[in-house]
């Protein structure tokens, strides 16, 4: 049978060859990125890994010398530089990964990215900022991407006591912060459900291509004499070699798209080609699973055959889908709702319900679709009179699973499409910032000092200081003296005759006369230094050499020197690392739910064309056909995806709601556009299989078989 079965596959004919290629190139392509997503995804979760070293502090714990460690944030012309100083007591103190020791004092070991910034940049604006001397390059498992940079600097043990921040650990850390993991994990783990989801579909449409067909011919074998098993046999083989054939062609695929999807920073930066990898079980299951589904699938296809060859010609109307099917929908969407004030504080737990809600919801819509389908249909039905739209109605409403198993998989794009952008336009509305327009100012905030160091006065391009002081009873206030405010009078001003003022840094503002001080000029410089306020030219390289100035007059400092901007591009440059998630989600789900509505509408056509072509020798015109056939694939597209527009609007914020106590934004005109183009794309692709109806429906085709 296997043999039989083969052969019926290579030797059946052009139509067999052609339903052949078809599948293959369907199963290679849905296969190709499936496996891109999955290695994209490792890429990330490699990254995670690998920043995991910066993030260690007391909790973990081991049985060598205690290191002292500190691990602190800089920036460089708008880039974030994250340094970590260390200084062994003992010969057994533990050693970070990415170099095989400790740097000694006046040693440090920098990221490839940023040895080549120090080698191009001034030292004044850069590489003074670390003490000593290179001695090394971290290693690739030091560093989460070719772009960051990162620093190890070694430090005496008495330097180190002087940090703020500095403590002993006896053991490099091996996880990031929760919080961070968590919420990477879960936004990441929704990404991957809902691009699984139409690619799976699209792969189990092009194997079920032409199964009516396929079921008449093996139910003539029963008539003659076949049984079950064999007609199963049969069936197994044959779908298994275009998909086994698909399949290697999918590995070859990925393996083609690896470097792009390596230069994709789907939550930092861009990946290393060799973390873009697939793991064994990745592997196994796709190589092994997506064979046995298309076994699978064929084999359910042809249950009727294997019940009774008539069973083919005699055909029912099948049972009517039942309002029970929107149950999924609405347990998702309540389980995300759930989780509002609720959210669990486990990564683990965070993930099972938010990836558990969304599933629930995809699997929903494909339940719901055909009863939605039908619901359409049947009103369609009731305000149409025009032969064309009563055909597609009624054929709608008899077979509605039929009709929408077309368009399921751009159904679940929009869904995912509308839950990305949602969530991700909703945090860029929520938390993006323009910069503060006044960019040449910087501040540094400070623990423990008590005088400021002159060498930044003397910096190129440094036009004004300013010292900032703690208030007596500390709290949240803040002195100033009024010498520094008159040179840096957008900041303010002092009252007459006041010396010394209370100040709120964060909201320093031109015009605003702020409360004086009883303190005196002398006994506002012996308060200890809360922060450090410098006023430069504005200039890229001016900034820089103050920024370098500060750090070395002041190297225990609590937060690095930045300005607004500084502080502010952190957070935008993960809010573009998100919207080019966004943008991924996008440009792989909808192309390849149009594929699949294309496979759909044509295997559609494939099945129906004895019945079209009996419909045209009645006289029946091909204007009309063509008319059946664009309604029964507008309307559960038209239907189904403002219920799917609708549940993702919905999805997208209650998980905002949850995991980041936002609310959702409305979309902006992006949005839009793409749900339009999408839609314009899928209805384009109903038009372009039109033409294929005066081929499919001669006269040959309404000859018995």
């Amino acid at each position: 049978m296997i043999a039989f079965g083969l052969r019926l596959t290579l030797a059946g004919g052009r139509e067999a060859l052609a339903r052949l290629a078809l599948i293959v190139a369907a199963v290679a392509l849905g296969v190709g990125m499936l496996l891109a997503i999955v290695a994209g995804i490792n890429a990330v979760t490699t990254q995670n890994d690998r920043t995991a070293w910066l993030y260690t502090d007391g909790r973990a714990t081991g049985s060598g010398d205690p290191l002292w460690w500190e691990t602190r944030a800089d920036f460089f012309r708008g880039r974030d530089l994250t340094r970590a100083d260390v200084a062994a007591t003992g010969p057994d103190s533990p050693v970070p990964p990415g170099v095989d020791r400790l740097p000694g004092p006046g040693e440090y070991y920098v990221s490839p990215a940023l040895r080549d910034l120090i080698a191009s940049t001034p030292a004044a604006e850069l590489g003074d900022r670390f003490p000593g001397r290179p001695v090394g390059v971290l290693g690739e498992d030091a560093v989460a991407s070719p772009d960051d940079l990162v620093a190890l600097v070694g430090r005496t043990p008495a330097e180190m006591e002087r940090l703020a921040g500095a403590e002993q650990v006896t053991a490099i850390g091996t996880s990031t912060p929760q919080a961070d993991s968590g919420a990477l994990k879960a936004i990441l783990g929704i990404v991957a459900v809902g691009l699984l989801f139409p690619i799976l579909i699209f792969v189990n449409s092009a194997t079920r291509l032409a199964a009516a067909r396929r079921e008449q011919r093996f139910a003539a074998m029963r008539l003659v004499g076949a049984t079950p098993r064999q007609i199963s046999r049969i069936a197994a083989v044959e779908s298994a070699a275009a998909s086994v054939l698909g399949t290697v062609l999918g590995f070859g695929l990925y393996l083609v798209l690896r470097g792009p999807i390596a230069e994709v920073a789907f939550a930092r930066a861009p990946s290393y080609p060799g973390d873009v990898a697939l793991t064994a079980v990745d592997t196994v299951v796709v190589a092994v699973g997506v064979p046995l589904a298309a076994a699978a699938s064929s084999l359910f296809t042809l249950r009727r055959v294997r019940i009774s060859p008539l069973g083919v010609t005699h055909r029912v109307t099948p049972k009517p889908p039942r309002a029970w099917r929107i149950a999924p929908l609405v347990l998702g969407l309540s389980l995300l709702a759930w989780t509002v004030g609720r959210r669990p504080e486990s990564t683990s737990g965070q993930t099972f319900v938010y990836l558990g809600g969304v599933a629930l919801v995809m699997v929903g819509l494909i339940a719901s679709g055909p009863w939605l389908t039908m619901v359409g249909a049947r009103a369609l039905a009731r305000r149409s009179s025009r032969t064309s739209t009563l055909i597609a109605s009624r054929r709608l409403a008899d077979d509605p699973r039929a009709a929408f198993r077309s368009v399921s998989g751009l159904v679940l794009a929009l869904f995912v499409t509308t839950v990305a952008i949602g969530i991700i336009t909703s945090m860029v509305a929520e938390r993006r910032t323009a910069g503060d327009p006044d960019t040449a100012r910087m501040e540094v905030y400070l623990t423990g000092e008590t005088a400021a160091p002159p060498a930044v006065d003397t910096v190129p391009g440094v036009l004004a200081t300013a010292e900032f002081r703690e208030a007596p009873g500390g709290g949240y206030r803040t002195l100033m003296s009024c010498a520094d405010l008159a040179a840096s009078p957008e900041l303010g001003r002092c009252p007459a005759g006041a010396a010394v003022v209370e100040v709120a840094s964060a909201l320093l503002e031109p015009g605003r006369t702020w409360p004086a001080s009883e303190l005196s000029a002398a006994e506002f410089a012996r308060r200890p230094l809360t922060g450090f306020l410098v006023r430069t030219d504005g200039s890229p390289a001016a900034l820089e050499r103050a920024r370098t100035a500060l750090e070395v007059g002041f190297p225990g400092y609590h937060h690095p020197p930045s300005t607004e901007t500084d502080r502010s591009a952190t957070f935008n440059r993960s809010m573009e690392g998100w919207s080019q998630v966004a943008n991924v989600v996008v440009l792989v789900s909808l192309p390849v739910a149009g594929c699949s509505l294309a496979v759909g509408v044509v295997g559609g056509l494939l099945e129906r064309r004895r019945p079209f072509s009996l419909l045209r020798l009645s006289g029946t015109p091909l204007a009309v056909l063509r008319r059946v056939v664009a309604f029964e694939s507008t309307v559960p597209l038209l239907t189904v995806a403002a219920v799917a527009i609708g549940s993702g609007l919905l999805a997208a914020h209650l998980f905002l709601r949850s995991q980041l106590s936002i609310s959702l934004r409305a979309p902006g005109t992006e949005y839009y556009l793409v749900v339009g183009v999408g839609l314009g794309v899928s209805l384009a692709v109903v038009a372009s299989t039109l033409p294929l109806l005066r081929t499919l429906t001669g006269p040959a085709s309404a000859r018995n078989e």
